[in-house]
Formats: structure tokens, C-alpha cells, sequence
């Protein structure tokens, strides 16, 4: 049975999805504003044959955000994520100890490992230059798991970024534009709402022209630092979470996604070369061939009219943020992302469609 609320995630429960005996639990909401699609609980156990804790994932407390989930078929996507293709990657993702879904809606659990012994860091407060060495390291790990594999028939049931669900997408920017533009305009920097506007309706031109060009891999597209947790100072360890939305690809796709939203605007501009190279040498290290630190670059800079845009425009104007919380994320995003898009000449490459 999948649970409809926390309140039905019971000891009875708990022992079965996790085949020991819970005899005692208690339940904390952790993330409040963080996981717009799903609700997320630690939960401390006692009990033979279990870990001491666990975290438990449901589907988001606001029917928009659940709605939003099921048409994009991100729930049915990090399930068969965790289910099908997480075991081929060996580094950066949890362990999962049961998942279960009612396809085609939100009606979901993930019971996965506590991670609350590692770091997690506030998106609006941004990661540091050695956080994002680590993340851009292990993202070139798992890049290279699926680089340029992609696009056969046995891996169709991912979307791809010139899919339907792209498209979908692009309509809703166009929809929504008005709604994001008037809560969030003020916090854009100069040139940043044109780059908005132009970038909506075009969004699926920019994943045709990159997709044409680059090879492709499996891309989490919601690769920013609230969705990984940091070991110890210079272990260089990361853990990625939240699979939902993955997609089919060219990599620098989440690249830009993360250094573009998750490091303070003048810290990017510092270390971003440094950055890019260090995903590159992740790359080869992993076999990767064939792929230039020039190319990657090029790709990298047309990536921040992807999903950072589009991202921060879907969540301000059309999901519930009735919390400051999640107002300032999505406020930090957008201002961040449209940043890094008019650094490396983003209005004027939307100006060519």
C-alpha cells in the first residue's frame, strides 16, 4: 500500500517496505520550501533489522505542484530511476530501500538512506568554490556512466530535450510570463526580463540547437546544490537527490544549471573556467573521448538559456510559494540564472531565433 500522508507511514508499514521489525519511530518534516515536488520526512527507528533512520519522500502537500508533477512524469521517472538505472552509477546517489508508484499519478513513496549526517547547503546562500569542485567532479562520474548511449530504443522512455515535454514547457513560459514578470521582475538584474521574454517561446529552439551539435547522456535537470549533500571538507564526497526529472541530453545541460543557480554570481565569474575544466578532466577520467574542452565551453555558454530559465520561470508563476521561504529561492534563481545567461551573451544568441 502506498501511504497518502506521512500519517499512514506507520510502524506496521515500515516494517514491510523495509522487511525488518519497527517496533518505535518518530517522524521530523525536514526541507519545508526546498522540495516543491514532494514532502519530505526523517524518520528515527527502533527495531530489529533496520537502519537507526530512514527518509521517506511523498508527493508535495499543494495539489498544483502534485498536478504539475504528474504532467510531467517526473514521479514515474525518479521510481523507475532508482528501480532501473541508479545501480549502474558508483558514485554520487543514495541508497534506496523501497519505492512504489500508482503509474501516471502522484501517488508515490521512496523510503532512501538518511543522509542527514552530510551537508546541505542553502541555494540562496549559495555552495562554496570547493562544494562545487566536488559536484561538478561526481557529475562528470555519472555523465559518463550513459555519455552518448542515450538514444536507444531501451532508454525511449526517458524524455529528451527536444521531446513533447519540452514543448510543453515552452507553451506554459509563454503562459505564465505575465505572472512571473510581475512578482519577480524587481529582483532581475539590467537586461534580465528582456532575456525572459525572449526566452520564452524559444526554449525548445535553444534544446534543438544544442541537442543538433553535442553528444548526449542521461541529464538530472534539477542539478543544483539543495538537491546533493557534502561529506567532510576535502572528502570530495556528494550525494544527489531528487531524480524526477531526468531527461536525455547534452551534459553541460546540468553544468550550467549548477554553476549558473547554486554559486554567488561574482564566485562564478571567478572560478567558473576552472570549474568547467575540472567537469571536463571528470570526463576523460572516465573514458570519455572525443568531446574538446572548446566544444564543451561553447555548449556550456548556450546551456544558460536551458533550464536555470526555465526553471525559475515555472516554479514563480505557476506553482504555491506561500512561503518566504521558497519566494527568496525561487527570487535567487532567477536573478542568478538570467545573470550567468546575459554573461556569456545569452541576449543576443535569443535575438538570432
Amino acid at each position: 500500500m502506498i501511504p497518502a500522508s506521512i500519517s499512514e507511514v506507520t510502524t506496521a508499514w515500515l516494517s514491510d517496505a523495509l522487511k525488518g521489525d519497527v517496533r518505535e519511530m518518530e517522524i521530523q518534516q525536514i526541507g519545508q520550501g526546498v522540495g516543491l515536488m514532494g514532502d519530505i520526512f526523517r524518520v528515527t527507528l527502533e527495531g530489529e533489522g533496520v537502519p537507526d533512520s530512514v527518509v521517506v519522500k511523498l508527493p508535495s502537500s499543494f495539489e498544483e505542484n502534485r498536478t504539475q508533477g504528474v504532467a510531467l512524469g517526473m514521479f514515474d521517472a525518479e521510481i523507475r530511476f532508482y528501480a532501473e538505472l541508479a545501480p549502474a552509477a558508483t558514485v554520487g546517489l543514495p541508497e534506496i530501500y523501497y519505492t512504489d508508484i500508482e503509474c501516471g499519478t502522484a501517488n508515490f513513496v521512496i523510503v532512501m538512506q538518511d543522509l542527514s549526517g552530510l551537508t546541505m547547503v542553502d541555494q540562496t546562500a549559495g555552495m562554496s568554490v570547493e562544494q562545487a569542485m566536488a559536484a561538478v567532479r561526481v557529475l562528470g562520474q555519472i555523465h559518463a556512466v550513459w555519455w552518448d548511449t542515450v538514444k536507444g530504443d531501451d532508454m525511449a522512455w526517458i524524455p529528451d530535450m527536444i521531446s513533447e515535454r519540452i514543448a510543453f514547457v515552452d507553451d506554459l513560459l509563454t503562459q505564465i510570463l505575465p505572472v512571473f514578470s510581475e512578482a519577480f521582475a524587481d529582483y532581475l538584474p539590467e537586461d534580465g526580463l528582456e532575456v525572459y521574454q525572449r526566452f520564452s517561446g524559444n526554449y525548445l529552439n535553444v534544446n534543438k540547437k544544442l541537442a543538433a551539435r553535442s553528444p548526449w547522456t542521461l541529464v538530472h535537470q534539477d542539478f543544483r546544490v539543495e538537491n546533493m549533500l557534502f561529506g567532510p571538507e576535502g572528502s570530495g564526497e556528494v550525494v544527489v537527490i531528487d531524480w524526477q526529472g531526468i531527461g536525455r541530453g547534452p551534459g553541460s545541460y546540468d553544468l550550467a544549471y549548477i554553476l549558473g543557480g547554486s554559486l554567488e554570481t561574482d564566485l562564478r565569474r571567478d572560478h567558473e573556467q576552472a570549474l568547467v575544466r575540472a567537469y571536463h578532466e571528470s570526463l576523460t577520467s572516465a573514458g570519455v573521448n572525443g568531446y574538446s574542452l572548446e566544444q564543451l565551453w561553447q555548449d556550456y555558454a548556450l546551456s544558460h538559456l536551458q533550464g536555470g530559465l526555465a526553471t525559475a520561470m515555472v516554479t514563480g508563476g505557476s506553482m504555491d510559494l506561500s512561503n518566504e521561504r521558497g519566494v527568496q529561492l525561487i527570487a535567487t534563481m532567477a536573478c542568478r540564472h538570467v545573470q550567468a545567461a546575459l554573461d556569456h551573451g545569452g541576449l543576443a544568441q535569443l535575438k538570432e531565433f
